[in-house]
């Protein structure tokens, strides 16, 4: 499965977060899910560190670039794909997820998580954190659809919710 995991960038992450989603990418590589993140800092930095610092060496870190320049990414990719399409590349993140994980975030999660919406794709959100993942879960962004943005509190009950759910 490929999960993508999506918010805050450096300058919106905590140090709590930043730890809380190294946890989380090591977690994810145990179970031998392929993450895709936005290749850049903070929430996406640390995923992709978790997962490389878990040496499981079968899990795949991918990272799609909003700009053309490999150079910008954070250093954990095993994939790095530059699109220079700017902000469009959320749209990119969320269509190569099978499922996604909010992490607290700012406006570009929130564009994220409403296409996941748009696209009908799950997205698991952190809610012990400030940000949109936990100003959105289990709530519905329209009458369209039911139940996509589900809240989650802990590494564990998340990874319950991703092999029943995902």
């Amino acid at each position: 499965m490929q999960v993508g995991v999506i918010g805050s960038n450096s300058s919106q992450c905590s140090e709590e977060l930043y730890d809380f989603a190294l946890k989380l990418g090591e977690s994810l590589a145990h179970k031998g899910y392929t993450i895709i993140n936005g290749g850049m800092h903070g929430v996406m930095e640390a995923v992709s560190k978790g997962a490389k610092n878990s040496l499981i060496n079968q899990t795949r870190v991918v990272g799609i670039l909003p700009s053309a320049n490999k150079e910008e990414a954070n250093e954990y990719l095993d994939i790095i794909i530059p699109t220079n399409s700017g902000l469009a590349r959320n749209y990119q993140v969320v269509l190569a997820s099978d499922v996604l994980i909010a992490l607290g975030g700012g406006a570009g999660t929130l564009n994220e998580i409403s296409y996941a919406w748009q696209c009908n794709k799950k997205v698991f959100c952190y809610t012990a954190t400030e940000g949109w993942s936990s100003k959105l879960a289990n709530t519905n962004l329209d009458s369209r659809r039911e139940n996509l943005l589900i809240g989650f509190e802990s590494i564990e009950e998340l990874l319950i919710l991703l092999e029943n759910n995902g």
